[in-house]
C-alpha cells in the first residue's frame, strides 16, 4: 500500500522534469505530507492536444459508475496483479493512465505491536519520479460537475522497501512515460511495467513519526531522524546505500 508520500519539487520543477509545455500550470506547491483525499498534480495526455498536461486530481480514484463517492476511501492504490480485471480500474488500465509526480514515499516498519517506525523512500539522485496512475472522471453531484480523481498503482516490493512493507507504489522510468501515457492498443496496455523498481537506484531513511498525522505538512518531515533520540541527523554529504539505515 501507498498511502502517504511527499512531493517537494515545486511545479515549474515538476513541469520540466515532465517536459509539460503550455501556456498556464495549475496552481501548486510543495507537499511534502500527500494523504489520500486531497487534491494533487496528475500529469496526463491532453485529449485535444495529445501533448502533456498537469491537472489537480483528488487522490482516491472514483469510477464513473459509482454511486457513492465514498468509494474513493478504498481505491487510492490499485494492484498491479489485478489491473486489468478489477471492476474499479479495468477500464482506466485501457484508456486513462497517468502519471503522479513524487519525490519520496513513506512507509511504516513495524517494530513491536505498540510502535512502528516510518521511512522515506527516495531516488538515490535526490530527483523527482513517477507512480504509475489511473485517473476517472465521474459526477460529483453535490456540486454538479465533474470530479477528477486518481489512484496509485502497487507491486511487489524491492530489496530496499520489503523489509518495510509487502507492497510498494509502480514507479515509472523517465524514458518510459510516453509509453505508459499513450493509449496505443486498449486490449494490450502496458502492464510490463509494473514491476519493482531497481533498488540499486533507490535509497531509504528514517523520518519523524509525526509524518503519521496529516496535520504537519513541513519540509523537516523529509529530513533523517536518529531512531534512538529522533533527533535530526547531520547531513554529511553521502548518500546512504539501499537499507544502510535499517536496523
Amino acid at each position: 500500500m501507498c498511502g502517504r508520500y511527499a512531493r517537494r519539487s515545486d511545479k515549474q520543477k515538476i513541469a520540466e522534469h515532465f517536459a509539460v509545455h503550455g501556456p498556464s500550470l495549475p496552481d501548486f506547491g510543495p507537499s511534502w505530507n500527500v494523504a489520500p483525499q486531497t487534491f494533487q498534480p496528475v500529469l496526463r495526455l491532453n485529449r485535444d492536444t495529445g501533448e502533456r498536461e498537469i491537472v489537480m486530481m483528488r487522490w482516491g480514484l472514483v469510477p464513473y459508475w459509482a454511486k457513492d463517492p465514498k468509494i474513493g476511501l478504498r481505491t487510492i492504490n490499485a494492484k498491479a496483479e489485478t489491473i486489468t480485471t478489477a471492476p474499479a480500474f479495468r477500464e482506466g488500465i485501457k484508456y486513462r493512465r497517468c502519471l503522479v509526480p513524487a519525490d519520496a514515499f513513506y512507509e511504516w516498519q513495524k517494530l513491536n505491536t505498540n510502535t512502528k517506525q516510518p521511512f522515506a523512500i527516495a531516488l538515490k539522485s535526490g530527483e523527482p519520479y513517477a507512480f504509475a496512475g489511473l485517473w476517472e472522471r465521474s459526477k460529483d453531484r453535490k456540486a454538479a460537475a465533474d470530479l477528477l480523481t486518481f489512484t496509485v498503482i502497487t507491486t511487489d516490493p524491492n530489496e530496499v522497501v520489503q523489509r518495510l512493507h509487502d507492497r510498494m507504489p509502480c514507479i515509472i522510468a523517465k524514458r518510459d512515460y510516453d509509453r505508459w501515457l499513450t493509449p496505443g492498443d486498449p486490449l494490450r496496455p502496458p502492464v510490463d511495467l509494473l514491476r519493482p523498481f531497481d533498488a540499486e537506484k533507490m535509497t531509504a531513511w528514517r523520518v519523524d513519526a509525526k509524518v503519521g498525522n496529516v496535520k504537519y505538512d513541513t519540509s523537516d518531515l523529509i529530513e533523517p531522524v536518529s531512531m534512538s533520540t529522533g533527533e535530526v541527523q547531520k547531513a554529511d554529504g553521502e548518500v546512504p546505500r539501499p537499507g544502510s539505515l535499517f536496523p
